[in-house]
């Protein structure tokens, strides 16, 4: 098994000590909670809050004065020959929504200007101020405060500077000044500038000189930087991001733009120190009934694409690599929607050297899509071209996907009040792709001689034709539906150069019978006081569908389907139209449920089916309707007289517990075919806690390549948790074990603490890549990710995102909200 290098992706921060500010920023210490309009919460606490209070300004200590005018209340007040006015005592004044709360306050004979002598007190919509001194205008927005110290309610930010002037409506200047949002009495993180400009107009800030601490050891420094104060988006730089990937440092610096309310877009130069500049960006877009992204990445000499390649990929050092990637989506009316994608990479080991966010699976294909749709009351309309660059480096010739070139669907149902039904289904589509192999469809691969399947070789047009009647009775205690559908499939095709006698317009007709029936029994029940109502649904479905010859018919779009529940009560054996199954059985089952009487919620629901064949199956992905396949265990499937037992389990056991059961028995051969068992806790707290087994035949899941069959009997052991330890830590884990391999498939571990005015997200990630080959473990790699993301609320965040990773990583968990505050 080899080794990849590992891939971390870690923030990456500047210490300050590598920069010296040209002055060095000094606000003044902090002020006590009590001073800042702070409250601690009590029994009231909000459930998920992870602040340990909250601002709330106080009612204003004065009725609000005519527009314009000020409105003062004082113990004392005194008046001096020049027309002074100065007040003292417990003075307040209010204009409009400012209000002044000072000892001592001096109005000249001019009235245009307040001077008042601390402590003071300024509020103003949502705004506190504290300070030793200040001066502020009577006819205009303007004000100054001498070490001052504020706080911003609605937004959660407090600070201190040496002076704070208000320089318009909603606009503040500080100097020598401090920003965070962490609540008093804690400088987890602050913004320390010698000149900070905050405009709650915009949501914006910007400083100059600025620095970051973290536990009051300085981070980081700017010359100038622009940051939001709330949640509007705001034009600037991002948090970069430091990496290691090989034997090389990873950095990248995202910008972004904020071009109109309805349009943005993010531009990131990267420097790989070891491959060299890939310049990377993504434009976004919102129209009144549609929108749009557009994303991609451009190196222009990868230093080490072939160096970092197979042994067998065309890649060279040097080559230029990029992807690209649009989508768009629309509506014409309310009835009429349509998309547009088209995604394209230099080669298919692009986003394995280049990466994706972390936790996200390999892509595994680029989509290239033109879609119209008209939904109706009656008629769905469907036009559409559609492709795929696969992603594999080297590519097989017979793995390059068709392209729909175009495919037209019409559907269509029309129901009667009796019962009866009729459907319209119609599909047009022309199948492409371009091929390159001799007469005969060999091509080299990897220094062998392989060969395109003569039912994969050919391009063409395909038409189907699928109407269908029926007839369903419903009622209280079951139900009934007989249902024919009539399969036509014309083919006009196109085999190129190669070499063949097969025929070029292939027709094929043939009915598809079905007819379901089911009774449902219930009755009441009593099970530990807890009144239940539990049905006992039999159920009966027979399908026939006649053997056809498809032995030279193309293979398109079609795969064969494993068997399962759903395919006991199906007549189709196949996806896809290239190949309809021949069938004639009876499926057999039976399924109760327990329903909660007052609520009618399913607690338990226990279902076991079988089917009887009354003829063998001959059709298979070859077409061939005379034939048995030569294997012996898919002979062993294509002519048994009973399929395996298949049995479900799905209980509800409590409020916290569930548990999932499928087994698939052979009792021919006194086997299992498959099986799987799932059980889930999770608990009101948010701890969620996952089982798993999994058990499959060698051979159970069909596939037509070689490298996709896999080789052994597979088992597998998993298990997942998280833990909410505390309401602001989060702790979560998983593993995959391949039991028949004495293997472990996946690792990972991971933390998240979710604090007041800090989020943190760390984890860890070892997992098995298979390379595209299922027949064998010997070309599997080990491929590693160590994610950490640190978000400074109010200031943006270190680090890529993690989405949705956390959540799927462990199925039912609920992740914690990191801009929750």
């Amino acid at each position: 098994m080899g080794n990849r290098s590992s891939w971390t992706a870690l923030a990456g921060l500047v210490t300050s000590s590598m920069v010296t500010a040209p002055l060095w920023a000094a606000p003044p210490e902090s002020l006590p909670a009590a001073q800042l309009d702070w409250h601690p919460w009590g029994e009231d606490r909000p459930e998920g809050a992870v602040c340990r209070g909250y601002y709330q300004m106080p009612a204003y200590r004065l009725e609000a004065p005519a527009e314009g005018k000020v409105a003062s209340e004082a113990d004392d007040g005194q008046y001096g020959e020049d027309g002074e006015t100065v007040l003292s005592g417990e003075v307040v004044l209010r204009r409009d929504d400012t209000q002044l709360e000072a000892p001592q306050v001096r109005v000249p004979a001019s009235r245009e200007r307040v001077t008042a002598e601390g402590p003071l007190a300024l509020r103003d919509r949502n705004l506190l101020v504290r300070g030793d001194a200040a001066s502020f205008s009577l006819d205009s927005e303007a004000a100054s405060i001498d070490q001052a110290h504020y706080v911003a309610h609605e937004q959660r930010l407090r600070g201190d500077a040496v002076q704070l002037a208000r320089v318009a409506e909603g606009r503040y200047q500080l100097t020598e000044a401090s920003f965070t949002t962490c609540e008093p009495g804690s400088d987890l993180w602050r913004l320390v500038g010698n000149d900070i400009v905050l405009d709650r107009q915009s949501g914006f800030g910007t400083a100059r000189h600025a620095r970051l601490e973290v536990g009051e050891v300085p981070v980081f420094y700017w010359p100038w930087v622009r940051f939001p104060i709330d949640d509007r988006r705001q034009t600037g730089f991002l948090w970069p991001t430091l990496g290691t990937s090989g034997n090389g440092l990873d950095y990248a610096q995202p910008f972004y733009w904020n071009i109109a309310p309805n349009q943005d877009a993010t531009i990131t130069p990267r420097v790989i120190s070891d491959r060299g500049l890939l310049l990377g960006g993504e434009y976004r877009y919102l129209l009144p009934s549609a929108a749009g992204t557009v994303e991609g990445a451009y190196i222009a000499d990868d230093r080490r694409a072939g160096d970092e390649a197979s042994t067998y990929s065309s890649l060279e050092n040097g080559d230029a690599r990029w992807y690209f990637d649009y989508r768009h989506a629309g509506r014409v009316d309310e009835r009429t929607d349509y998309r547009l994608r088209y995604g394209a990479a230099s080669d298919g080991r692009y986003f394995d050297d280049f990466g994706q966010t972390f936790g996200k699976s390999d892509t595994q294909n680029m989509e290239r899509l033109a879609l119209i749709e008209y939904r109706g009351d009656t008629w769905r309309l469907e036009g559409k071209a559609q492709g795929y660059q696969v992603l594999d480096d080297p590519l097989k010739e017979n793995d390059k996907p068709f392209y729909r070139l175009p495919s037209l669907t019409a559907q269509a149902r029309w129901q009667q009040d009796v019962g009866f039904y009729e459907e319209w289904n119609a599909n047009a589509t022309y199948f492409w792709r371009d091929i390159e192999s001799d007469e005969q469809g060999f091509y080299d691969f990897k220094d062998q001689q392989r060969q395109v399947p003569l039912r994969e070789a050919a391009n063409g047009a395909r038409l189907q034709l699928t109407p269908a009647v029926g007839w369903r009775a419903d009622t209280t205690w079951g139900f009934l539906e007989p249902r024919l559908q009539l399969h036509h499939t014309n083919y006009e095709l196109d085999y190129g150069d190669r070499l063949t006698e097969r025929d070029e317009s292939l027709t094929r007709t043939l009915p598809v019978a079905s007819v379901d029936a089911g009774l449902v029994f219930e009755r009441d029940l009593d099970v530990g006081g807890d009144a239940y109502r539990q049905t006992l649904e039999p159920r009966l479905n027979y399908a026939y569908v006649p053997a056809r010859d498809q032995s030279e018919f193309p293979d398109f779009d079609t795969s064969e389907l494993a068997f399962s529940w759903n395919q006991l009560w199906s007549p189709y054996r196949f996806s896809g139209g290239d190949r309809v199954g021949d069938l004639n059985r009876l499926s057999y089952g039976v399924k109760s449920r327990f329903l909660e009487d007052r609520s009618g919620r399913e607690r338990l629901s226990f279902g076991v089916g079988q089917a009887a064949y009354f003829e063998d199956r001959h059709v298979d992905m070859q077409g061939d309707s005379d034939t048995l396949p030569d294997d012996p265990e898919d002979r062993y499937r294509a002519t048994r007289q009973r399929s395996p037992w298949v049995t479900q389990l799905d209980w509800q056991i409590d409020d916290h517990w569930r548990t999932r059961w499928e087994w698939l028995y052979d009792d021919h051969k006194s086997r299992t075919e498959s099986t799987g068992f799932d059980v889930q806790y999770r608990a009101e707290a948010g701890h969620v806690l996952n089982l798993g087994y999994r058990w499959q035949l060698e051979g159970f899941e069909p596939a037509e390549d070689l490298e996709d069959t896999r080789t052994y009997d597979l088992e597998e052991f998993s298990a997942s948790f998280a833990y909410k330890a505390m309401n602001r830590l989060d702790l979560i884990g998983g593993v995959r074990y391949d039991n028949t391999n004495d293997r472990m498939l996946e690792q990972l571990a991971g933390v998240q603490w979710n604090d007041c005015c800090y989020g943190l997200q760390l984890v860890w990630r070892e997992w098995i890549d298979d390379e595209g080959t299922a027949n064998t473990i010997e070309d599997d790699t080990t491929d590693r990710g160590l994610f950490l993301r640190f978000v400074f609320k109010g200031l943006g965040g270190v680090g890529g995102e993690t989405g949705d990773f956390f959540a799927s990583a462990v199925p039912g968990y609920r992740g914690t909200d990191l801009d929750r505050r």
